[in-house]
């Protein structure tokens, strides 16, 4: 029945109008916009998928999509104009080519820089064939570039300076392997000259494998705004560079050292940037408890530490003590091949009441009296670690009674505690998360369940690394005066997978003597080919 107030005439009389409406494509309703709002909803597989329901779609999904990954194998070339003509938006490019292969060239760089002015983001792996005069392009094409990460390249200094020198928004470089340094410095005199903006913009820089990454001195020291600097196994001394830092680049929040030659010296130096929160010393064997007290003393804003002493003992109560004494904002602490006692850990859990994650590994001293500790004073942690530590059930019964606010507990590689332990643990506090990962039993229970014949599983080459990285994660040297505990119980495992086969070759011959032993021999490696 129609309203009183409707018009007869506006119902139409044809029966099929109600049935092409339903199949009407109500998407075509939609504008441009609001349709690449909803493909930018979606992840990758299902945006190629949506690409190819028409043709709108198509250009639609393309002109909307802002970032893109290709593989960089030198063939790229041939297809950069048709696909840069359909992702013409592109604001953030990974280009990544297999080591083993060609990389495109300055040619390819050039023309998708061309392609893509708006470019902000650009990652660079293994692209080998890209020189300086690539870089050069490409910072001229690309001025409103933001982040630079480049990595197993073979530029140099005159590819990263022309970057800084033509882009005055960079905020972060990352640089990996960079085959072409030489002896010329990064951010030198002429960058200053050509773009002091560039400089002022810088905010983080990451530098990894470097052999001669001292050569980027130049452009810390000249970056008066970096925020972040993350240091990974360059070589060389970096004492000299630290203690430039202060009068130049008083700022900085937050600083990452790993595998680098630096010493007390340099900590000291480090310790006049008062507003530093995050620090991480991992395998600095030159740096000692008076470094970290002296950052300790200055750097009361500290919120995350990380230290991996790497089994030198340089690092220990005092440090630590003088950590929990100045710096109270503490929230996240990580010990590596440190050994504290009950007086450090007992300092930091009454004095850092903000402390909600602790992560113990490879300590000697971390018994069940140091959790008791923990548990009995840590009243805001979250989330514990312990890993590689002579900790019992004794220490989990402990953790049932203390750290109210305690959610997730992970104990790895401490062989006294037992599953019988964990799940009394998880029965007593419902609510706790308790992952227990005993390792290498486990590793081994696997491997002996899908071995073959000939002594390994089939697919082996695929399967033992996995194996050997769950063993050696930690990195740490074995604490048995032997050999490793895994290399005993692979060594017992092969043993006895061998004593079976050889029971089951002379059961197979009848249970014959040397003759038919040595015939089994020379037959037994035909079933392993098989």
């Amino acid at each position: 029945m129609l309203p009183d107030d409707a018009d007869p005439s506006d119902v139409s009389s044809d029966p099929d109008a109600s049935v092409g409406d339903a199949y009407r494509d109500h998407t075509l309703d939609l504008p441009d916009e609001c349709l690449a709002m909803v493909f930018q909803s979606l992840g990758s597989g299902d945006r190629k998928r949506c690409s190819l329901v028409c043709k709108r779609w198509l250009v639609v999904e393309g002109q909307s999509r802002h970032r893109l990954s290709l593989d960089a194998r030198a063939v790229l070339l041939e297809a950069v104009p048709a696909l840069f003509a359909r992702f013409d938006s592109v604001s953030k490019l990974a280009l990544k080519c297999d080591r083993r292969s060609d990389s495109i060239g300055d040619e390819g760089l050039a023309l998708i820089s061309a392609r893509c002015p708006g470019l902000t983001r650009l990652k660079l792996r293994a692209c080998r064939e890209v020189t300086d005069t690539g870089m050069t392009t490409l910072a001229k094409n690309c001025l409103r570039l933001r982040k630079l990460s480049c990595g197993s390249c073979t530029f140099g200094s005159k590819g990263i300076n022309a970057v800084l020198a033509h882009c005055p928004l960079l905020e972060e470089l990352s640089v990996k392997r960079l085959r072409g340094l030489t002896d010329e410095p990064v951010g030198g005199p002429s960058v200053f000259a050509a773009s002091g903006a560039a400089l002022s913009a810088l905010r983080t820089i990451c530098l990894k494998e470097l052999y001669n990454g001292q050569c980027f001195g130049p452009l810390i020291a000249g970056s008066p705004n970096l925020r972040t600097l993350k240091l990974f196994r360059c070589s060389g001394d970096w004492d000299k560079l630290f203690q430039e830092i202060p009068d130049h680049v008083p700022g900085l929040v937050e600083v990452h050292l790993e595998k680098i030659q630096v010493s007390d010296r340099g900590l000291c130096a480090l310790s006049s940037c008062v507003d530093l929160e995050v620090l991480h010393l991992v395998k600095t064997p030159e740096c000692t408890d008076v470094g970290l007290a002296l950052v300790a003393e200055r750097c009361r804003l500290l919120r995350k530490i990380h230290i991996d002493g790497w089994k030198t003992n340089r690092i220990g109560d005092e440090g630590l003590a003088a950590v929990a004494r100045r710096c109270p904002n503490l929230q996240e602490l990580v010990l590596i091949g440190v050994n504290p006692t009950a007086v450090s850990l007992g300092l930091i859990a009454g004095n850092c009441r903000n402390l909600e994650r602790l992560a113990l590994c490879g300590s000697e001293t971390i018994g069940d009296a140091e959790i008791s500790c923990i548990a009995s004073k840590c009243v805001a942690l979250k989330k514990l670690c312990i890993k590689g530590c002579p900790v019992s059930n004794h220490g989990m019964e402990a953790l049932a009674e203390g750290c109210p606010n305690l959610v997730k507990v992970k104990v790895k590689k401490c062989k006294a505690v037992t599953a019988e332990g964990a799940d009394w643990l998880r029965a007593i506090r419902g609510s706790l998360a308790v992952n227990l990962d005993t390792g290498i039993a486990h590793g081994i229970e696997q491997l002996d369940a899908s071995a073959s014949d000939s002594g390994l599983q089939e697919n082996a080459p695929d399967q033992f690394p996995l194996l050997v990285e769950q063993i050696s994660a930690l990195d740490l040297p074995s604490s048995s005066s032997g050999r490793s505990a895994f290399a005993k119980a692979r060594v017992g495992f092969f043993s006895a997978r061998n004593f079976m086969a050889s029971t089951f070759r002379r059961l197979s011959h009848g249970g014959g003597g040397g003759g038919s032993g040595s015939s089994s021999s020379q037959q037994y490696p035909k079933q392993q080919s098989q």
